[in-house]
């Protein structure tokens, strides 16, 4: 029985010092984030491929020319 109580007092320790990590962190609201999240976005737009596509001459995902002889 002792083992199980010293083992439980472990397990809510290590809790209890999660929740004060947690509690010190810095929180930014969902709004803030929202707004810088978009800037981001804006600003990094033009380089990304998903957005602005990826011409033929530099994918390296085109298929191959099939080089035949007649």
């Amino acid at each position: 029985m002792r083992h199980v109580c010293s083992s439980s007092f472990a397990a809510m320790k290590t809790v209890v010092q999660q929740l004060r990590l947690d509690a010190g962190l810095d929180r930014v609201k969902v709004s803030q984030a929202a707004v810088d999240l978009k800037q981001v976005c804006l600003q990094n737009g033009q380089h990304d491929p998903l957005l602005t596509g990826v011409s033929s001459s530099t994918n390296p995902f085109r298929p191959q020319k099939v080089c035949s002889f007649l």
